[in-house]
């Protein structure tokens, strides 16, 4: 499968394509230095990374205008999602949110490179108070932890968009003791026993009268 099929559902230019690989590009020069991804999966990164990342973009609500990408790492999902939505008519702006100078580092390299339409947060996740209409994550932390972060930046009308592994099923029993949630579930794309949990409706169960 060769780079431009990947992306060919989601029918983007020539022009984002080139910005993905030069993202690639980045990741696989800086990666060994800062441990940025698993080796194991740089020789895949397009699928890995890249779809795996992308495969949020039509989920994402028409409403959305601010993102939050927690724990944003090597910037996946949420620096490939400030690539792709420089094609849309309204496109939003994500805040890579990364305690790691190092990785921040990285983050601010490839937004200079490519022109995502994002910006780098240096903080801890719990001290972020800026309100968004999506939080993204993968990889980060249990889902039930997830959510308890989330929720002070989520509007009522706000979405967390969050990748999740085999173990999601557990994890999510777990949360619902905690929360009142609206739950969709998106198989992955890249590995069947992953799913993309799409959350509205998020509350506190001990909120509720």
């Amino acid at each position: 499968m060769t780079r431009v099929s990947l992306l060919s559902d989601l029918d983007v230019s020539r022009e984002t394509i080139e910005r993905l690989e030069t993202y690639v590009a980045l990741l696989k020069k800086w990666s060994p230095k800062i441990n940025l991804v698993a080796k194991s999966t740089l020789d895949d990164a397009w699928a890995r990374h890249v779809l795996d990342s992308a495969q949020l973009m039509p989920l994402m609500p028409d409403h959305t205008r601010e993102v939050a990408d927690l724990g944003s790492g090597a910037g996946f999902p949420g620096l490939v999602l400030a690539i792709l939505t420089r094609e849309q008519e309204r496109p939003f702006k994500v805040a890579l949110v990364e305690s790691d100078r190092r990785k921040s580092i990285f983050l601010r390299e490839v937004i200079r490179e490519t022109g995502a339409y994002a910006d780098v947060l240096v903080q801890r996740v719990e001290h972020l108070d800026r309100p968004v209409d999506v939080v993204t994550a993968r990889g980060f932390t249990a889902l039930e932890r997830l959510l308890g972060m989330a929720y002070p930046i989520l509007g009522k009308e706000g979405h967390a968009i969050l990748h999740k592994g085999a173990r999601y099923e557990s994890e999510l029993t777990d949360a619902l003791e905690c929360w009142h949630m609206e739950v969709e579930h998106h198989k992955s794309r890249i590995d069947p026993a992953s799913v993309i949990l799409r959350i509205s409706g998020l509350e506190r169960r001990q909120d509720k009268s």
